[in-house]
């Protein structure tokens, strides 16, 4: 497995965050292409070459991008611009080599008679049909469902296209298995977030720096190396006043766990 930070979690200036990824010994870095110089309609076809040619130039590789909207895509039909800008999200990817485009796609709605899961499950065999022949695959966060509940979905949904980004912190916070649900969704997870966090026995919850929470990865990293896992652990940090020391000590943790 290789190491990577979310360079959104620096706070810092695309270019700078780029550095500070470098420094704190990751092989890699998700970049967050929405809003701001990264997004698909502010990176023009020179911009997006120099930009890969940046990165490779600090030796490092991008594990993945981020189209993050927070919108649900069983509204997708309604709004209009969801399916368009993650198509242009797809061919960002593209452009810069990476095969990997993170997502929320919202709650899951549970019943399969539920109009929004048709509607979601639509909006995102139009993103999945789109971006395969392309070499790029929509990788769903875990979090607001369980792992049982995605992968009933996944199965639904039946498109190659989509995948799952596996964040543990998001499941351990919602009350959900983080471990048996490596398992569950084996055949779909193609990158992962590495973070941390507590759920309180009152349903409270909270992020907090790597190893410090109730993810427990020694235990979280054999699940993913016994389905064959050999992908990126990429260090996300959401919270906290000092995320570049959180984020170097966060690599370093991971590389004393053998990663």
């Amino acid at each position: 497995m290789k190491i990577g930070v979310i360079i959104s979690s620096f706070r810092l200036p695309t270019d700078e965050a780029l550095e500070r990824a470098k420094a704190v010994g990751a092989d890699g870095v998700q970049l967050w292409n929405v809003g701001g110089d990264l997004d698909p309609h502010n990176l023009d076809k020179e911009g997006r070459l120099r930009l890969r040619r940046r990165i490779e130039s600090l030796g490092l590789e991008i594990s993945a991008t981020c189209a993050d909207y927070g919108h649900s895509f069983a509204e997708a039909d309604a709004m209009g611009w969801l399916v368009p800008r993650m198509q242009a999200q797809v061919d960002l990817a593209a452009d810069l080599g990476v095969a990997v485009v993170t997502t929320h796609v919202g709650v899951v709605p549970e019943g399969k008679s539920d109009p929004a899961r048709r509607r979601m499950l639509e909006a995102l065999d139009a993103v999945a049909s789109y971006a395969a022949p392309r070499g790029v695959q929509l990788a769903t966060e875990t979090g607001p469902e369980s792992p049982m509940a995605l992968a009933a979905f996944l199965r639904e949904l039946g498109n190659a296209g989509v995948a799952v980004n596996y964040d543990p912190a998001n499941l351990v916070m919602n009350g959900f298995d983080h471990i048996a649900g490596v398992q569950q969704l084996a055949k779909w997870i193609i990158h992962t977030h590495a973070k941390d966090g507590v759920r309180g026995a009152d349903g409270s919850k909270r992020e907090v720096p790597l190893g410090q929470g109730q993810v427990g990865f020694p235990a979280y990293l054999s699940a993913l190396r016994a389905i064959g896992y050999d992908g990126y652990l990429t260090v996300e940090r959401e919270v906290g006043d000092k995320p570049e020391a959180d984020i170097s000590a966060a690599v370093s943790y991971l590389r004393a766990l053998g990663v």
